[in-house]
């Protein structure tokens, strides 16, 4: 398997003012098999240490600042040689260990010598429960599931995974049944590593699913050992509610469809932890589709998306030969799915932040906006071919865009006012 991150692993390898790196993401895409396959392919040797359960090796951070006594110590205890520039250090689960993630900054300014990667699957909730954070002290890169360029590249797919890299309209256009096929599978298995793994090697999506209800098994688990009795309960029941807060047609998230009464104060810590957690995406709405779009953020009104539209899939027990035959079942929770895949391809595989934005008493709605160079552009984003761009007509007529982009599963086509992008080519918009 390859993902796209190990190029941007590279370049931080070779910076010249290289820091620790810290590689966010959330439980089960992927972090510990990426950093190890980096250290087997990019340094002579690693020395891969997990701080989960390892009380011995945590203990002489807690002991010592001294980052040569460290190496000192890791090179006694593991039988190795740590050798600048050519081995890489992995510490992984370093939220077990706040004083790990406090020596970063140590490493940094006392050792930058070395090339150290950390990880860890709930850092993120560590770090607002009061683990310090060496800010200005380290390197960051996010991993999240595999998306879909990359799930072509698992199946074998370097040819159309070439066409959509590069913007090659025409060749994408051609084998738009190919494209439509394997998208189709891509929406049924997700992103997560595991689950893409085991379809290439057996090619069974009721495998598939099984895997993916045994993640979010996992995922709920780390609710229970995470989280204080009194907001356990908050967080299952946000946690519960995004498949049912997402098939709606406007997909604003609504507290009282978590709980009859519910009021934002009462979930807003439960939402925290589970974005931090890196579980869910958060969409803010704007209240002006202007530059900057995070000038005009309303904290008030957002969007909730999971981790993994696979993962949603499995949430919705949506069945698996509707997704792939696109019977009435599918249409009706197609929505949700298609804003879900694209929502995951826009964070994982381009540059943009999204944002939404609905007019005056919602009278209508972008599915997404993104800021592009000096240019704010609405996304509308279309599960079938019947392409009526109703609310992207009425925010073109309002707002004169530069650019105005339809996501869909239609082929390639500039009308001049839009431009239809197909579904499986988010990452050239």
């Amino acid at each position: 398997m390859k993902r796209l991150l190990l190029e941007k692993l590279v370049e931080w390898k070779e910076k010249k003012h290289r820091k620790p790196l810290i590689l966010w993401g959330a439980r089960q895409v992927g972090k510990t098999w990426l950093m190890k396959e980096f250290g087997s392919s990019y340094f002579s040797n690693s020395v891969y240490i997990s701080f989960y359960n390892n009380s011995r090796l945590s203990s002489i951070f807690k002991e010592d600042a001294d980052v040569k006594k460290i190496i000192n110590f890791i090179e006694v205890n593991r039988h190795v040689t740590i050798t600048p520039g050519e081995t890489l250090l992995i510490f992984d689960e370093i939220q077990e260990s706040p004083e790990v993630v406090e020596s970063l900054k140590y490493f940094c300014e006392d050792a930058p010598e070395y090339h150290i990667v950390a990880a860890g699957s709930l850092l993120g909730v560590s770090i607002h429960e009061g683990c310090s954070f060496p800010v200005g002290k380290v390197d960051e890169l996010r991993l999240f599931p595999m998306n879909f360029r990359e799930f072509l590249l698992a199946m074998g797919e370097d040819r159309l995974f070439e066409y959509v890299s590069n913007s090659d309209y025409e060749k994408v256009n051609e084998f738009s049944s190919l494209y439509r096929d394997l998208f189709k599978k891509y929406v049924c298995t997700g992103g997560m590593p595991e689950v893409v793994s085991r379809f290439i090697e057996n090619y069974d999506l009721n495998e598939a699913r099984e895997l993916q209800l045994s993640i979010l098994s996992q995922f709920e688990g780390d609710f229970g050992k995470h989280v204080s009795a009194n907001e356990l309960p908050r967080i299952r029941m946000t946690w519960q509610s995004l498949p049912m807060q997402l098939a709606k047609e406007n997909k604003k998230f609504f507290f009282g469809q978590v709980k009859e009464g519910a009021r934002q104060k009462d979930f807003e810590k439960a939402i925290q932890w589970l974005v931090d957690a890196g579980l869910v995406y958060k969409v803010n709405k704007v209240k002006k589709p202007a530059m900057p779009l995070k000038s005009y953020i309303d904290f008030s009104s957002y969007k909730l998306f999971l981790i993994d539209v696979g993962l949603l899939g499995a949430m919705s027990e949506l069945d698996i030969e509707s997704v792939i035959q696109g019977n009435d079942i599918f249409v009706e929770f197609k929505g949700a799915l298609i804003e879900q895949y694209v929502l995951e391809q826009l964070v994982s595989d381009t540059k943009y932040t999204p944002y939404y934005y609905s007019g005056e008493k919602s009278t209508y709605e972008t599915d997404f906006l993104i800021q592009k160079s000096k240019d704010v552009v609405p996304i509308e984003v279309k599960a079938e071919t019947n392409l009526k761009s109703k609310s992207l007509r009425v925010y073109h007529d309002k707002f004169s865009p530069e650019l105005a982009l339809r996501i869909s599963s239609s082929d390639y086509i500039d009308q001049g006012w839009m431009k239809n992008i197909p579904l499986w080519c988010v990452v050239t918009i």
